[in-house]
């Protein structure tokens, strides 16, 4: 075993994010490109003599690969131990708490989040911070601009160690201690929910299908759905995770997710569907014949948090993407606790947790969380609606159905439209953004424009600022449209269009689309969608 110095690959065509850099899987694979942003973010975070890091990934193609690569230059940079999870998993919500529980200086996460795997896939890389959330912008910024600088990584010649046996392993000095994930995870989640009344709800005959999507999520739903809350033996479906996903797109959303919800909305349904994500972090639920948005679901769980033992105190504020609906505000107002509005991305909410400020924060991408960990937690919100429904001893329709008789109803919907050009994308978004001030007052399908802005933020917490956010245009007090780009694609961009209408007295009969058809005529209208990027309709409706 010897230290060696390699040349890296240049990191180039994509500045690494707030997410980590995404590219390629084939991109990753190619040598020294991975190793570029990982000696990097050393050397932005090191020196690493004396720490201790956190390493795993969702399982994903090249996943094994990139952990041994990673273990080496760990050791390599002179870090004293590396904590990965068995087999080199480790779902994001996990990670953080393996960072936070035991205590170590952060870590590096592998993962595309809910994009495509295989050879042909996608492939990411994160670096998170010692309180268990996603690196902020200024760490993020100087590691891009290490990938720019450096020629060369330190890595340390020595055999790969077994991934697959728990325990410690030497890599020269450095420890390479192998855990069982599951096992952090689920102890966490003994401590917020009330196991006991979990079991009796499936010992009284409630039955649920959780579908994992060949993710991370897998083993650890297995181990706390069915052996130890007593779900019944196949609960869980397409529970091992696979390079490729089995070929499936892992994104729980009603389009990928799409023999969930025929079981959910076909005859003998279950009482209740949920599903979670490439790296575990988001989440779908679904009731017998009942799709809550991600919007809803937030609010629900805030508005019956109190329910759980982690939360039977009451919750101290609710966070939420500014594209996300208004429905977690009513929630708050009505509980009189402050909802903050941030930038889509987590790392916003993590200085408002850290704070105290708030307890739930919610995307309308599909994550939840709490204060917790400082990810979203896929299996947390499913383990929530749970408790909840274990308390309430009501379906999921009924549920919402009172939800919205107390609060009213925000209709919700995400259209995207995925693999457009890029520059097509930007000189739509620059369109719109020279014609804000002169929307107010303009008239679209019968809508007039009340307010149009590109929404930027000052963190309550540390004063740090973040601009151009999304486009926000509202249409009186009630209807809201927000055009944004996407930065978690690999492949051209992606436009979100959100599509909002609050109904204060809602015929829980009328369904999104139908509500919605307007709004969505006027959004596209507004953008020129048609006619800058050749899309009639989007890809996905969610």
């Amino acid at each position: 075993m010897h230290l060696k110095t390699v040349s890296t690959t240049p990191i180039t065509g994509q500045k690494p994010g707030t997410s980590g850099l995404r590219a390629r899987t084939r991109t990753f694979m190619q040598p020294g490109y991975l190793e570029n942003y990982v000696q990097s973010a050393f050397d932005v975070v090191g020196p690493l003599t004396g720490k201790t890091l956190t390493l795993g990934g969702d399982g994903r193609f090249f996943n094994a690969e990139a952990i041994q690569t990673i273990l080496k230059m760990a050791a390599a940079n002179g870090a004293d131990r590396v904590v990965v999870g068995k087999d080199g998993f480790l779902s994001t919500p996990a990670a953080s708490a393996v960072i936070r529980r035991l205590g170590t200086d952060g870590g590096l996460i592998l993962s595309a989040s809910h994009n495509p795997g295989g050879r042909d896939g996608d492939f990411g890389v994160k670096y998170n911070v010692p309180n268990g959330g996603p690196a902020p912008e200024s760490v993020t910024d100087a590691v891009h601009a290490q990938t720019l600088e450096i020629t060369e990584y330190r890595t340390l010649e020595a055999p790969d160690i077994d991934l697959g046996k728990v325990g410690e392993n030497y890599l020269g000095r450095m420890v390479a201690e192998v855990i069982d994930p599951v096992a952090t995870h689920a102890e966490l989640m003994r401590e917020l929910f009330d196991f006991d009344a979990i079991r009796e709800l499936f010992a009284s005959g409630f039955r649920m299908r959780f579908d994992a999507m060949h993710a991370i999520t897998g083993p650890y739903a297995k181990t706390i759905l069915e052996e130890e809350l007593g779900a019944s033996e196949g609960t869980v479906v397409n529970a091992l995770p696979l390079p490729d996903f089995g070929g499936g797109h892992p994104d729980p959303n009603p389009v990928h997710a799409a023999p969930l919800m025929a079981e959910l909305f076909g005859p003998n349904a279950p009482d209740f569907g949920a599903a979670s994500d490439g790296d575990g972090d988001r989440n779908m639920i679904v009731g017998r014949g009942c799709y809550v948005t991600p919007s809803d679901s937030l609010a629900v769980l805030a508005a019956n948090a109190h329910l759980a033992p982690g939360y039977a105190a009451g919750i101290k504020g609710i966070a939420r993407s500014m594209p996300t609906s208004r429905a977690a505000n009513r929630v708050a107002d009505r509980l009189g606790i402050p909802c903050f509005e941030t930038p889509t991305g987590w790392k916003f909410f993590g200085t408002l947790l850290d704070a105290g400020l708030v307890t739930l924060c919610g995307e309308e991408s599909a994550g939840t969380g709490s204060n917790h960990v400082r990810e979203k937690d896929g299996l947390w919100a499913v383990l929530l609606w749970l408790n909840i429904l274990a308390v309430r001893r009501k379906g999921v329709a009924e549920i919402l159905s009172e939800h919205w008789a107390l609060h009213g109803r925000d209709h919700y919907s995400r259209h995207d439209y995925e693999g457009i050009d890029a520059d097509a994308a930007e000189r739509l978004m620059d369109g719109l953004r020279d014609e804000l001030p002169r929307l107010p007052g303009q008239e679209v399908e019968g809508l007039t424009i009340t307010m149009a802005d590109d929404f930027s933020y000052s963190d309550p917490v540390d004063g740090s600022t973040a601009e151009r956010q999304g486009i926000r245009i509202m249409f009186g007090e009630t209807v809201r449209v927000v055009f944004r780009l996407s930065g978690t694609g690999t492949v051209g961009a992606t436009l979100r269009v959100y599509l909002e209408q609050f109904d204060p007295d809602p015929d829980v009969r009328h369904g999104e689309c139908e509500v919605l058809d307007r709004v969505a005529r006027a959004a596209g209208a507004l953008a020129g969608i048609h006619e800058r990027l050749g899309r009639r309709s989007p890809d996905v409706r969610t």
